[in-house]
């Protein structure tokens, strides 16, 4: 516990003194993001997109249906405790609501009856939260395996993963471990039309990734305010906001 919030505390400083900075560049590290983009690429490619692939075959919609609402539920109870520090109390209720309803009526998430219900889905997570107390980007950054972030929005993913994430409770190694992986596939099947359009559609797949992965989370720090890079981007479902 002592060493997870240590950590807790670096990252934390590091986006203090890296996040609020003013780049001219918003992607200094081009050369190292590039050949991490890269690496990705090709382990997605040659691994990563033929598993969810086959997953998406071989397993019936209800089944990758239930398994994606079930991880979809576990986001809610983060997203909640984000709202709360976001002082967004109305909407923390209504996540929380969602949670409790999922996790009980829907049997621990894997039915989805809240949107059912008309109870809205946000979406918010840590690196939000210190958007929305004016913590700065601070460098684009590729993450390997993971993909598009930022100094600040690592900061958030780590900090996440020591506190409020449920899975990071799971005291087994092998369990946490495969539904860490479950939810990776899960979420890869979930991309895979998206990922073959990319790479048809954009002559710098990596440019285009880099500048909508940004336009995106100043769209959701500033709780869809900002001018969207792309309208392939936003959602119409009333149930799915921010």
């Amino acid at each position: 516990m002592r060493s997870k919030l240590l950590t807790l505390i670096t990252v934390v400083m590091m986006t203090l003194l890296t996040g609020c900075a003013t780049l001219d560049n918003n992607d200094p590290l081009e050369a190292i993001n590039r050949g991490v983009y890269k690496f990705n690429d090709v382990s997605d490619k040659a691994v990563f997109k033929p598993i969810a692939g086959a997953y998406k075959a071989v397993m019936p919609s209800p089944i990758r249906s239930g398994v994606s609402n079930f991880f979809a539920n576990l986001r809610t109870f983060v997203t909640a405790i984000n709202q709360v520090l976001q002082f967004k109390f109305n909407k923390a209720a209504e996540s929380a609501g969602r949670f409790v309803i999922n996790s009980t009526i829907g049997i621990a998430g894997l039915f989805d009856v809240a949107s059912k219900q008309g109870v809205p889905q946000y979406k918010e997570d840590f690196g939000q939260t210190l958007g929305y107390w004016g913590v700065g980007n601070g460098a684009y950054l590729v993450i390997p395996f993971i993909g598009p972030s930022t100094i600040r929005d690592t900061t958030g993913m780590v900090a996440e993963s020591f506190t409020v994430d449920p899975l990071s409770y799971v005291n087994d190694p092998a369990t946490r471990n495969t539904l860490y992986g479950t939810m990776f596939v899960s979420q890869r099947a979930a991309m895979l039309p998206g990922s073959d359009l990319l790479d048809e559609a954009a002559l710098d797949p990596y440019s285009f990734m880099r500048d909508a992965y940004l336009q995106r989370r100043a769209n959701q720090v500033a709780d869809g305010e900002a001018i969207p890079l792309n309208d392939n981007f936003e959602t119409n479902d009333p149930t799915k906001l921010k």
